[in-house]
């Protein structure tokens, strides 16, 4: 299911305005690259609030990717436009201190470390499962774009998702072996 046109709708213009379609990224601009994203989840069967997550990961900048579009601490902004609860899926998003969270984040006990409070939390898990898909579709979109992001890291990425499996929906996991896997040099 597509996520409602109101809130895809409003998640552009407010990408539009803060000037993603202006900004660099691999691929061509922001912009671009959210729309594949958003792409990716929906041929996953992603939920509506998740689709539109995908369209809106970048706004508070990443771990990877620091150029925010609005602060966290204007999360109302976005909430307002998107909805609450895919809101709540971009701030995750944004938070993870990736080098904290990845190597336990499909452990049971596995702690979630956010990178704008310093803190270690426990979301619940169907937040954690979005945090995994949404992270799987967003760097198969660099490695699908980019043949040396895919030779520099796939292979990392292909063990980081290896890791994620039990968090990824089966054609999510079926995309990351796919993109992933290693293939013979030219």
């Amino acid at each position: 299911m597509p996520p409602s046109p109101a809130a895809a709708d409003q998640a552009v213009a407010l990408l539009r305005t803060l000037g993603a379609a202006d900004i660099a990224h691999p691929g061509g601009t922001l912009m671009a690259h959210c729309r594949r994203v958003q792409a990716q989840l929906a041929s996953w069967g992603a939920r509506p609030a998740l689709q539109v997550a995908g369209l809106c990961h970048a706004f508070y900048g990443t771990d990877g990717f620091p150029s925010a579009l609005l602060p966290p601490d204007r999360r109302s902004e976005l909430a307002e436009a998107i909805g609450s609860e895919a809101e709540a899926i971009v701030y995750l998003y944004a938070s993870c201190d990736r080098g904290a969270t990845y190597p336990t984040l499909a452990d049971a006990d596995g702690g979630f470390r956010n990178r704008f409070t310093g803190r270690t939390e426990s979301p619940e898990p169907h937040l954690v499962r979005d945090f995994a898909e949404l992270s799987a579709a967003n760097e198969l979109d660099l490695a699908r774009i980019d043949a040396d992001f895919r030779s520099k890291w796939g292979a990392e990425l292909l063990a980081l998702f290896t890791r994620f499996r039990p968090l990824l929906s089966p054609s999510a996991w079926s995309d990351c072996r796919t993109v992933l896997a290693a293939s013979p040099q030219d």
